[in-house]
């Protein structure tokens, strides 16, 4: 493998526009703690970056607006909960903080989002033993989107709230309509990794103006309103600072440059590996418009120990790389959850032969094709 002079990250921050002269602004006029002017902006251009998608609450991070919108929904200890298996460890931990019951849902082979048939497999299965979940996370996965057509038209069948896991796929559509607005609750991520940063940061999307001040509420300790301090329910340190929402606004400024950027990157990958039966790239699904945040390629016919091998080997040359997701439901700490599928386990092939590949904005186009050649060198030796 040819080694990189510089090491190329799978997505790392973009800085590019106003994100100094923002901070500074915010330091220079003694706004550097939670609440602020630019948390009351990153909110509001947040609303119109989702358009008619509802109220935005930012958090300090996506899994605490996880946990607030289960809050929301009156999760309780024992409540069951459907997830997405294949996803990020942040979608399921806050299930946990419930001392909910976590039930996994498998993988459509194309979407790599959530299985509807394996969606519904579970609700008739919950529904026949009396336990009828009270939420569905359902993770939109690399900025790709599920049929939300048919994953709303399933949960108002079964009565189930759906909050949207849009960590991933801020700048994505489906259907012409904003992703993180299509459940009842929406979410964002804003960690380094992610297609805008805040440094580190989340956001919570609700449909009314009064879930959205219970929210604001419940993360700044739920104080109430009165001349001392006084709590009356259980509250929340997860609200974001001023200092990361200015240059959260800043990266918003230049969303649709890094979408443009990651877009570009995306097709010279499509087109490297498209000649082969041994690659196939996540393709975007139908009716999305993606943010393509991260690039990855499924590797045909090849051993589990050779993906893990590729992405060592990649990672020595100074090349960023690592195995998809590894579904929920084959980690240790949820060794006993439900897992259900519709026929096979897509999701666990998906982590057995595909890699994420390096698709940070600023990587020149000498040094993606360093990459493919690398790829191919290594699995056609």
């Amino acid at each position: 493998m040819i080694k990189m002079d510089r090491k190329l990250y799978l997505s790392c921050p973009h800085v590019t526009g106003n994100e100094i002269k923002y901070v500074t602004e915010a330091i220079e006029s003694n706004w550097v703690a939670p609440l602020g002017p630019y948390v009351n902006k990153f909110e509001e251009d947040l609303r119109t970056e989702i358009k008619d998608g509802g109220y935005v609450v930012a958090l300090n991070s996506g899994t605490g607006a996880i946990d607030i919108a289960l809050d929301l929904i009156g999760v309780q200890s024992g409540d069951i909960i459907f997830c997405s298996s294949f996803t990020f460890i942040g979608s399921a931990n806050p299930i946990l903080y419930k001392k909910a019951v976590p039930v996994f849902i498998d993988a459509d082979p194309e979407t790599w989002c959530i299985c509807e048939k394996s969606l519904e497999k579970a609700l008739i299965k919950y529904e026949k033993i009396g336990k009828r979940p009270k939420a569905l996370i359902c993770v939109d996965l690399f900025g790709n989107s599920p049929n939300y057509n048919k994953i709303q038209e399933i949960c108002t069948k079964y009565d189930v709230k759906i909050i949207e896991d849009s960590a991933e796929a801020l700048g994505s559509s489906f259907n012409g309509k904003a992703c993180g607005t299509f459940g009842d609750y929406g979410i964002f991520s804003f960690n380094g990794n992610k297609i805008i940063t805040t440094s580190g940061g989340g956001a919570l999307v609700t449909k009314t103006k009064e879930l959205a001040q219970r929210a604001q509420f419940l993360i700044t300790q739920a104080r109430d309103n009165a001349p001392y301090y006084e709590h009356s329910v259980m509250g929340y340190n997860y609200r974001m600072s001023n200092i990361c929402a200015a240059i959260g606004v800043a990266q918003l400024e230049t969303l649709r440059n890094k979408i443009e950027l990651k877009k570009a990157i995306h097709e010279r990958y499509q087109e490297a590996f498209k000649g082969s039966d041994r690659y196939k790239m996540l393709n975007v699904s139908a009716g999305t418009d993606s943010n393509y945040w991260l690039s990855c390629l499924t590797i045909k016919n090849v051993s589990f120990e050779k993906t893990v091998a590729l992405v060592k080997a990649l990672n020595e040359s100074n090349i960023e790389a690592r195995q998809v997701w590894k579904p929920m439901h084959l980690q240790p700490l949820f060794k006993d959850a439900d897992y259900i599928c519709d026929q096979e386990d897509v999701c666990s092939k998906l982590f057995e032969s595909s890699i994420c590949l390096p698709s940070a904005c600023d990587m020149t186009l000498e040094e993606q094709i360093t990459v493919i050649n690398n790829i191919k060198g290594f699995i056609e030796s």
